[in-house]
């Protein structure tokens, strides 16, 4: 799981706040990427960053602005929300 985020932005501190807990519960990592960060990807920024913040899972979007966990829960298992 990918979240790419902007420094000092509260809806992406949310997000990661919602991936982290669903990661946790299906014991999937994540990590989060400043899409503003020299090291970044500039196809993520080009692609994204009008829509921060993002979250992927195995490079598929799964939500912009905010996510809803059920979501992330059935892409992160393949299957129904537990």
């Amino acid at each position: 799981m990918v979240v790419l985020v902007r420094a000092d932005c509260r809806t992406c501190d949310r997000m990661e706040g919602v991936v982290r807990e669903i990661g946790a519960r299906v014991g999937e990592e994540h990590v989060v990427v400043d899409v503003d960060a020299a090291d970044t990807d500039p196809e993520w920024r080009a692609e994204y960053g009008d829509r921060i913040p993002v979250t992927l899972v195995d490079g598929v979007e799964i939500g912009s602005w905010r996510v809803e966990p059920d979501d992330l829960v059935r892409a992160l298992t393949g299957g129904d929300v537990q």
